[in-house]
This record gives C-alpha cells, structure tokens and sequence, in this order.
C-alpha cells in the first residue's frame, strides 16, 4: 500500500471525525479460533446494539490502490464513512464494541467516538492482524476511540485490541485455552469493576463454553442461539422457558437497541496475507448477516464482491433505509408493542415463543438453517 495513500486517508478521515459527535455504543462480541470451530473457520461475531436503530450493507470497490470490502453502515451515513463491522477483499475482517473503562484522559467528547472512521481506514488498508497493530501505532493521538476492536486475517490469526486515545492493550486468540475470546462493553485491561456488559459476557460464556470445548462453534450458533437467546446468568435462568408472558429487557444479549447480528466467517486453510490476491477468498469469506432486532431477524449471507450484497440490505430505502431493516424493524415493534410509559423495556415472549410454534424465533430460526445449510453446500461443493 502506498505510503501517500495511506497518510491521506488517515488525515481526511481523522478530519471529519473532528467535527462530529455520536452517542455511545455497546455490543456483545467474540473471536473464534479455527480449533474451536467444526471445520477449521476462524470467526468475528458482532452483536451490535446501538441507539441508531437502522443499518445497511454496502460493497464499497476498491479505489486509488486501497482494497475492496463490504461492511456495516448507519443508514444516515450517506457516504458510507463510518465501518462498524466488515471485510475486506484480502481477507481482513473487523468489528468493535465500546469501552467504558480505558479512557484515563479529559478529551472532549467532541472529539471521541471516531470507531467507525478507524474500521474505515482498516478495511481499506490492512491485511493481517499485525497491520492493525501497525495503524493502530501510526495513528495521530488522541484517537477518539474508547474501544474492543476485533480482528481477523487470512492466516486464522485474531485479536483484540482494548484501545484508548494514547495506547492499546493486544489479546491474541493464539494464547485463548479454548480458542474464544469474548468482550462486550468494558476492557479486561481497565478499570476493575467499571463499564457495562458484566451480565452479557457471563450469559455469552455459560453458552459457548460447551460448543468450544467441543470445538463445535458455527456461525449459526452466534446468530440464532446466541443472539436470540433470553438467557440470564445473574438469574441462572432461561426466560425463553420460564412461562412469562411480560419479561423486562435487562442484560440479555438481544435487546431493544439490538440492530443486528453478524458473523465474519473466513477461510478453512490459513496462508500468509502478504500472499493473498484481492478476491482470492471472495468465495470463501462469507459476512451472515441478521439486519434488525436479532431475535426476528433473518440471515442473509454476504460476500465481497460487487454483487455480493443482496439489493434488501443495502441502503435503497427512504432515508438511507434497507428494506430488510425496516422489515424486522415492524417485528421487533410487534414484540415491544407497548404504546406508553417504558414501552421499550417489556417483551412480549409470546411474540418470540409460544406452544404453537409460530413465535419469530421459532419461525426464523428453521428458515435461517436452511439458509446456513444450502449456502454452505454451494460454498463447499465450489471449492
């Protein structure tokens, strides 16, 4: 990559990032070895919450020597400049979830939240793990972030990176026993005992724990046990099974800012990223894409390459809107459906599962395996 190139998307970017401000994020994560999957397939999951309700999937080609890639994006983001989660075509994938415990400066607010920008310039500009690293340490300070970024590569190496205004702290998925690191919304290396998340990374763990001694992950485990489940670890108890009908919404892993559910899945047979060619795993990596309130969401795979974004996902609509967002937008309002008071904070489960077996996660989740099934063959007998 061309040393003037990247010196100027850095600064352009880092510029615009100045003169705006965002509110704050949260997400539940976690980085998959290839050891602790079935077929050798490192993942990067997300499960993004955020008070920006609607998002879209767009291809973004490759310009003036950067690389190509996909990625998530606000639909408000007309010019798609903020990356929250996305791979590029040299088998580069990243995500983030907010910290709340690494900041030790007085920044102004002004002049944070600028995740998105940095996973831009990542996905045009990176290829392993280690150039993260690289970008992470050439950027100017202070950063404007307060964050977990994830990272994959084409060699199956991952990370993440607890990174603050000055300085980072990196956590190889080599050195995780059990090939899974998980991270919401504070950073190990913080702050004990503050930030957000405790809850959601205990019911994450209690979860995947069985599947990675197995070395059974898949992506279809994040997107539709994971992200739809309504387990509490506090409470040692599975709301999805208790017989309420009125359950509050309070560390579960979805929940009513929950606006998707994605997994990054790379390639079964790790080689050098130095090595790889632009859209030498365009087949390969696929993005399983849940726009929406993840549990009445339906997958979607994704793949970088122009037409490698289903037309539903991207941002076509009014506003900037996908239709697919606005689709399980009126779901999620469904299962929220309270007109007063604190509307957003009382689920109706009946919506999500009833002895009838018509409940969304009940529905979806048999559609979305035959999703995960027939694609999978495709990807399989190609290769």
């Amino acid at each position: 990559m061309k040393s003037t190139f990247f010196r100027i998307i850095i600064s352009l970017l880092l510029v615009v990032a100045t003169t705006t401000s965002f509110k704050a994020l949260a997400c539940t994560s976690a980085i998959v070895a290839g050891k602790a999957t079935p077929d050798g397939r490192p993942l990067l999951w997300k499960h993004r919450d955020t008070s920006t309700t609607d998002n879209k999937i767009e291809y973004i080609p490759s310009q003036d020597g950067s690389f190509a890639y996909v990625a998530l994006f606000n639909a408000n983001d007309r010019r798609n400049e903020q990356a929250w989660m996305g791979m590029n075509d040299v088998g580069f994938a990243i995500m983030n979830t907010a910290s709340y415990n690494i900041k030790d400066d007085k920044v102004s607010q002004k002049l944070m939240d600028r995740e998105g920008y940095v996973m831009t310039i990542a996905l045009k500009t990176c290829r392993s793990v280690d150039d993260f690293a690289r970008l992470l340490d050439t950027l100017p300070r202070p950063m404007g972030v307060e964050a977990n970024f994830g990272v994959i590569d084409a060699s199956g190496n991952g990370a993440f990176f607890e990174t603050n205004n000055h300085a980072y702290k990196r956590f190889d998925l080599k050195d995780a026993p059990d090939g899974l690191l998980i991270r919401t919304n504070y950073s190990h290396s913080g702050r004990k005992n503050e930030g957000y998340g405790f809850v959601r990374e205990a019911n994450a763990e209690c979860l995947l724990a069985p599947y990675a001694s197995e070395h059974s992950i898949t992506p279809e485990l994040l997107t539709e046990k994971v992200s739809r489940s309504f387990y509490h670890d506090l409470k040692k108890k599975d709301f999805a099974l208790a017989g309420e009908k009125w359950v509050i919404d309070q560390d579960f892993i979805p929940r009513y800012k929950s606006t998707a559910t994605i997994v990054i899945e790379g390639a079964r047979e790790g080689v050098d990223p130095q090595d790889v060619k632009p859209g030498m795993f365009r087949d390969e990596y696929i993005m399983w894409t849940g726009l929406g309130y993840p549990p009445c969401a339906e997958i979607v795979p994704v793949w970088c390459k122009p037409d490698g974004v289903a037309e539903e996902l991207r941002g076509t609509g009014p506003a900037g809107h996908s239709v697919m967002g606005d689709r399980v937008k009126a779901r999620r309002d469904e299962v929220f459906p309270l007109k007063r008071g604190n509307k957003d904070k009382y689920i109706d489960m009946d919506k999500l599962f009833n002895k009838e077996g018509t409940g969304y996660v009940q529905t979806l989740t048999r559609q979305n395996h035959e999703v995960y099934e027939l694609i999978r063959a495709k990807r399989d007998n190609r290769r």
